[in-house]
């Protein structure tokens, strides 16, 4: 069987590929291998930010496997299934490392829920994002009802969702849907270029930051707080903190073993 995820390491940044032609789709063999990689990243410890894409130019992943939607009609048991992805996608999603997600062709249903898993979105300006399940006579189920209201705000979101119909990679950024828009074909160079430098940083602060953010959002503001609070004084456990605060008071670049 043909591998259609692929794990590239170079200097603690990895770069995963979805490689399905034509269109990178989310088949349940990709949705494996992805799990399987994460899994992998999640427990290697030389690995500091992980940049997600799809392969070619025409897709980042243009959705679900439709081919694999007849079997499912009609049937009892989807719940479990779909739950399944969500393991998936939630995997990618609370990945206790930053996360950058190149769009480089159509990001279309799945491929766009796959996309707001991650941290930061950088789009080619060919780029077409959108969420066409309606049209289809059903809705968003890799965590866009849930994920999308946060990112975009819920009116601009269930409009998304409503009318069907993708947008562009600069209307995407004016939503807030996408961080930075990108010439064709500078995808991987300006995500390449952003994951260096966050690379350079303590993976223990990083991933600190992630998770407050993360927690925080769905907490009360006060609770936030104390959640900070007590991931901050974590932080000041560690022997990268020590690295850190000596490489400044020594006026010298410092040099984190993400410990």
């Amino acid at each position: 069987m043909t591998q259609l995820v692929k794990l590239e390491k170079v200097n603690h940044i990895a770069t995963v590929t979805i490689d399905n032609p034509p269109l990178n789709v989310l088949s349940s063999q990709v949705t494996s291998e992805l799990k399987s990689i994460f899994d992998d990243i999640a427990n290697d410890n030389d690995i500091v930010v992980v940049i997600l894409t799809g392969a070619g130019s025409r897709a980042f992943m243009a959705g679900a496997d439709i081919k694999e939607f007849p079997q499912s009609i009609g049937k009892k048991g989807m719940k479990d299934q779909v739950l399944r992805q969500h393991d998936v996608f939630n995997q990618i999603d609370f990945l206790p490392k930053p996360t950058i997600a190149v769009l480089n062709g159509l990001t279309f249903g799945g491929g766009c829920e796959l996309a707001i898993t991650c941290d930061i979105r950088i789009a080619e300006e060919h780029v077409q994002l959108g969420l066409p399940e309606i049209k289809l006579g059903i809705f968003p189920g890799g965590g866009g009802t849930q994920r999308l209201p946060r990112i975009v705000g819920e009116a601009k979101a269930k409009e998304l969702m409503y009318v069907g119909d993708p947008i562009t990679a600069h209307e995407a950024e004016r939503m807030g849907l996408v961080n930075k828009v990108v010439e064709t074909g500078q995808g991987m160079t300006e995500a390449m270029a952003l994951a260096k430098k966050i690379s350079g940083h303590s993976l223990q602060a990083l991933s600190r930051i992630k998770k407050a953010v993360d927690e925080g959002t769905n907490m009360e503001f006060l609770a936030g707080i104390e959640r900070e609070a007590e991931l901050f004084e974590e932080v000041f456990l560690t022997e990268d903190v020590k690295e850190g605060v000596s490489a400044f008071i020594e006026k010298r670049k410092p040099v984190f073993a993400h410990k």
